[in-house]
């Protein structure tokens, strides 16, 4: 009988899970399929008790569930507990426990790219969301001493920062207050969705002023695979990293949980650069 295997979320049609997680089931040899599911907030709860009832395996949970879903689990791993949201639940023989792969999938990408090393590094967080929330907690976990935030409202950021178990040094800017401020990092990573399709010439700050030659800037932004902020990076001689490669592996960490096999990440990559470009 096929396994099935879903993502719920509203809006849920710009979904690209079904692409990478098919194919790996394909490419595996596993028999199952896997469904994007429109589910509207006021629906949450009778769609979390129709996922157990019909013995679907495991689901992958977006926005706006990631935080609302959790009373509806039965148990929570470390990593959400952690993260106080959930974006992958696992269906363990009747019983729905809810992970949080997001941080683990931006830090893999990271690593990937730029050969990182927590001490003495100083970054900058661009947002105070869940993503944000997600990455400061998972860089704090990994030794990373020194973390500013910029965002719009700094109630938010301080609050984030606070929320977060592992103390980390680290200053809190608006915008305005960033703008004015010329110390450079070692990496910025941008986590709002400023930039995004359709408003591809939107940034959140100029890098000019705050980076130096060996600044890496991420964005886990992934449509458009260049933001506006990564082609000034690239335009300073900086690397980059963009949002595809989180999409990645917070997504072949979740398959990992699901089935207890590795995924082909780079095979997944590559359908998803595919998928972007136009190109399938």
């Amino acid at each position: 009988m096929e396994q099935v295997f879903g993502v719920i979320g509203d809006p849920i049609g710009h979904s690209l899970s079904p692409i990478i997680h098919n194919d790996a089931f394909m490419n595996l040899g596993i028999k199952a399929r896997y469904h994007a599911f429109h589910v509207k907030k006021q629906d949450l709860e009778i769609a979390v008790k129709g996922m157990k009832a019909l013995g679907i395996k495991g689901f992958n949970v977006t926005v706006p569930h990631k935080v609302a879903i959790i009373p509806f689990l039965d148990e929570l791993d470390e990593s959400a507990q952690l993260l106080h949201a959930v974006n992958t639940v696992v269906n363990d023989n009747g019983k729905l426990i809810g992970y949080n792969t997001d941080g683990y999938g931006f830090y893999r990408s990271l690593k990937e790219h730029v050969d990182v090393h927590p001490q003495n590094v100083k970054v900058l967080i661009i947002g105070a969301g869940g993503a944000a929330r997600a990455i400061y907690t998972t860089l704090a976990k990994e030794g990373f001493s020194h973390i500013d935030l910029v965002n719009r409202t700094v109630e938010r950021a301080h609050a984030l920062k606070e929320n977060c178990p592992i103390e980390v040094k680290g200053e809190v800017f608006t915008y305005q207050q960033f703008a004015k401020s010329k110390d450079p990092y070692d990496v910025m990573i941008q986590t709002t969705s400023i930039g995004m399709k359709p408003n591809v010439n939107e940034k959140p700050i100029d890098l000019k002023g705050h980076v130096h030659e060996k600044t890496v800037v991420a964005d886990i932004i992934y449509n458009p695979i260049q933001t506006a902020l990564l082609q000034e990076a690239e335009s300073l001689g900086l690397a980059t990293v963009d949002g595809v490669g989180m999409l990645v592996h917070q997504g072949a960490y979740a398959f990992q949980l699901w089935t207890g096999k590795e995924p082909d990440a780079e095979r997944m990559k590559q359908l998803l650069y595919e998928k972007l470009r136009g190109t399938i």
